[in-house]
């Protein structure tokens, strides 16, 4: 791998102009030489340096590129991450990683057989958010935790017009969309769980695909709540940890993907704002007193996960997020369809 790895990008929608695009051309070790767009040279404007790919055929086709992003939507994530392995490129996908285990097994097995990499795109591993709570668990301030919530929430009351997202295609729904990056966290935070129970539904009439879902996580000794909805007006918290000894709450509230919708430029150091007002609640005993206090979190960066990637790609460092934790969520997923469609337990 070289010094400065030059990476393409599958998408140019909103993962490829937020969540991509912006960080490759800040890295220093990436040059950002290619990106995708079927009909349209948007990229132009920004990235005048990178070439426009009429496909994904053609992106992986550049013998220039080492680094293909698979950000494509979630249906389409098989097909082009195996041709950008079979084109001899490490891959970035986007979550989730596909949308079956057999699919990501034969992934993780054809990229051991290429000697190539995959990586996992958890950016939420880096949000601020996220980091409050693990900052709080791994303290232990709450003693034996025994109950926590995981919600994401949204208010979008009509369809959104995206078919992969909201419509028939495979994939689509709030599990796939959302809850790989609630099923991650989870799983960094407390490992595999014993057992699920899941609740998948519909609320909105003018969508196809299930909107809501409720999955419990058994643990020996502790419960684990992960749900989304699409019609949340009001805001609600989205951890809420309860233990032996005290509670944590804290909001949704890390601003990177608001800030860099509205044009934010990202870099290695705390470019994005904290919040504008408390955004959490420790209630708990330390040293034998109770105390009480609003909190803030610290700003998370994104920046963190191409970081890392890019020491990892150049034998700096380990895989930031591995194609197994990939497969580990569709795991989930395929297991919270088996429970919802069978309404019990199932054993993990």
């Amino acid at each position: 791998m070289s010094a400065i790895i030059k990476t393409g990008i599958c998408s140019f929608g909103l993962s490829g102009k937020v969540f991509h695009a912006p960080f490759i051309h800040a890295h220093p070790g990436f040059e950002l030489t290619g990106i995708v767009e079927r009909h349209n040279n948007d990229s132009k404007a920004k990235y005048p340096q990178a070439k426009v790919f009429r496909s994904v055929e053609e992106l992986c086709a550049d013998k220039n590129i080492e680094l293909v992003i698979v950000n494509t939507p979630g249906y389409l994530h098989f097909e082009h991450a195996k041709a950008a392995l079979l084109a001899g490129k490490n891959i970035l996908v986007e979550k989730p990683f596909t949308i079956s285990v057999k699919e990501a097994e034969e992934l993780i097995e054809l990229a051991e057989k290429q000697k190539l990499q995959i990586t996992i795109y958890q950016n939420r591993r880096y949000d601020g958010d996220y980091r409050a709570v693990k900052n709080i668990i791994e303290k232990k301030l709450l003693g034996e935790l025994r109950f926590v919530e995981v919600n994401y929430n949204r208010f979008r009351p009509k369809y959104g017009g995206k078919p992969h997202k909201e419509g028939d295609l495979p994939g689509a729904g709030n599990l796939y969309d959302l809850s790989p990056h609630m099923v991650d966290q989870v799983l960094q935070l407390f490992g595999w769980p014993m057992a699920i129970f899941a609740d998948i539904w519909k609320m909105r009439d003018d969508v196809i695909a299930p909107d809501y879902f409720n999955l419990i996580f058994y643990y020996e000794k502790l419960r684990v709540h992960l749900s989304a909805t699409s019609i949340s007006r009001e805001p609600t918290w989205g951890y809420i940890l309860h233990g032996m000894k005290g509670s944590f709450l804290q909001k949704r509230s890390d601003l990177q993907e608001e800030q860099l919708t509205a044009g934010a430029v990202p870099s290695m150091s705390d470019w994005c704002q904290v919040p504008r007002k408390t955004d959490g609640i420790l209630h708990t005993e330390i040293n034998g007193k109770v105390i009480r206090k609003e909190t803030t979190m610290t700003p998370g960066n994104y920046m963190g996960l191409f970081d890392d990637l890019y020491k990892f790609l150049t034998g700096q460092g380990k895989n930031p997020v591995l194609p197994e934790d990939g497969l580990k969520t569709v795991k989930i997923i395929e297991a919270a369809f088996q429970s919802a469609n069978a309404g019990k337990i199932i054993s993990l």
